[in-house]
């Protein structure tokens, strides 16, 4: 997603009210994590913060020695987690298609009530640099409007994610969500080398930058969350009573709807690239 360059002036009184709310719920959340470890003995939450840990640690190494622009940090550390947690959910489904059928693996029952190996740990991981990121945003103010989508997106994921864990149900459906990173990898490979003056639209890497982009834009992002959405509804008298099937659909249709947007923002930036490569092309005919 789209970070803002934040900063400035000219920030209206509701756009300066957003970053203190999210702040506020950003520090409830940390209090309910810490005393679930704390005073509810869980343990198995602790990966949360190594996660927070492990992102404002590798933050810390690349402004020290890569660059000091927060945008651009953001934007690497980000890369880092998508490169992580793309490769750690590939090999938790690759790992547990050797143990059952594939149709097995996608039953009810093992979505909502079990859960694969490892997948609560990479879950409790990713929750962290959620996380941290939300932190990172609000402390150099890399975010924009009086709402700011990146903003509620995360606090939507950090609420979701941590419920699951905290009930340890459909924690295998939220895995499955997170395959969509394995895109998020080109969008932030993108933005660095835009950042970093790689502009030529016209150059070999480019286009197979571009061309990875919309292939995993569509089967890692678009088609599987519409998938993950079509399996809820088709189960979902199969769900207890409770939150989780509300949740879910909830989460997975806001997810579906950012997807049309990133779409959106992804031909809008792929037309002005092709312009501005074309437009160069004719000024030096």
């Amino acid at each position: 997603m789209a970070r803002g360059s934040g900063g400035g002036g000219g920030r209206s009184s509701k756009e300066s009210r957003a970053g203190p709310f999210f702040m506020a719920t950003l520090v409830m959340w940390g209090i309910s994590v810490f005393f679930e470890i704390l005073f509810n003995k869980r343990s198995e939450l602790v990966p949360i913060l190594i996660g927070f840990a492990f992102f404002q640690s590798a933050n810390v190494v690349i402004r020290k020695f890569v660059s000091r622009d927060p945008l651009f940090v953001n934007t690497c550390v980000s890369l880092l987690h998508s490169s992580i947690t793309s490769a750690s959910v590939v090999l938790i489904l690759l790992n547990q298609s050797t143990k059952t059928s594939i149709s097995k693996m996608f039953e009810h029952s093992q979505l909502v009530k079990v859960t694969w190996p490892w997948a609560y740990q990479a879950l409790c991981f990713s929750c962290g640099y959620f996380a941290y990121d939300q932190w990172d945003m609000l402390l150099y103010r890399l975010y924009s409007g009086w709402i700011p989508s990146i903003l509620a997106h995360h606090l939507v994921l950090l609420v979701c994610f941590t419920l699951a864990l905290y009930r340890k149900v459909t924690i295998n459906y939220l895995i499955l969500t997170l395959i969509c990173e394995l895109h998020s990898i080109f969008l932030h490979v993108r933005k660095v080398r835009r950042m970093a003056g790689l502009r030529d639209a016209g150059t070999k890497i480019v286009k197979a930058e571009w061309c990875l982009n919309w292939l995993t834009f569509v089967l890692a992002r678009l088609i599987s969350h519409i998938l993950i959405t079509v399996k809820l509804v088709r189960d979902a008298h199969k769900f207890d009573k409770g939150v989780e099937l509300p949740l879910a659909l909830f989460g997975m249709a806001g997810m579906n709807l950012l997807n049309i947007f990133l779409g959106i923002d992804l031909f809008n930036a792929f037309k002005r690239e092709i312009k501005s490569q074309k437009e160069q092309d004719n000024h030096q005919d």
